[in-house]
């Protein structure tokens, strides 16, 4: 029987956080961040990491206002799910990804006492996993 996984996707203009589930998609683990050097390059590497980690989805955090709206970072993120699943021929759905950010940071801080400096760098794959949890648990 083959086991396949879902990934989660943190975009962000900089770094793009991932998480991966196991392939029983009962545990959640971080992956190292991307660094955001265009959609061409982005779609190239996530298209590698779907293939090599045998992924059968991915959830992508949807930034939405503070209002509950649909803004232009949200807007950017429905247009990088739709060139995914083009291009990597895997489902993608959107997740709400409010706070995840503000969350990692103080998980990172308060449970874990990362520095300031080391924080930027595991923010977005901990923001990554928060998203996929959530979306598991509404599973």
């Amino acid at each position: 029987m083959a086991y396949s996984r879902i990934l989660a996707i943190d975009f962000g203009t900089k770094r793009i956080g991932l998480a991966i589930t196991d392939p029983l998609g009962l545990t959640v683990q971080p992956l190292p961040y991307l660094k955001n050097s265009g959609t061409a390059d982005f779609l190239i590497k996530i298209k590698s990491l779907i293939s090599e980690k045998t992924v059968e989805k991915v959830v992508m955090g949807l930034p939405r206002s503070l209002d509950g709206s649909i803004g232009p970072a949200a807007v950017e993120c429905q247009n990088i799910a739709r060139k995914i699943e083009v291009n990597c021929n895997v489902g993608v759905e959107l997740q709400d990804e409010s706070f995840t950010s503000r969350e990692a940071d103080q998980i990172l801080i308060e449970e874990m006492g990362v520095s300031r400096k080391k924080r930027k760098e595991a923010r977005d794959s901990l923001a990554a996993c928060l998203i996929l949890k959530s979306y598991l648990s509404n599973l």
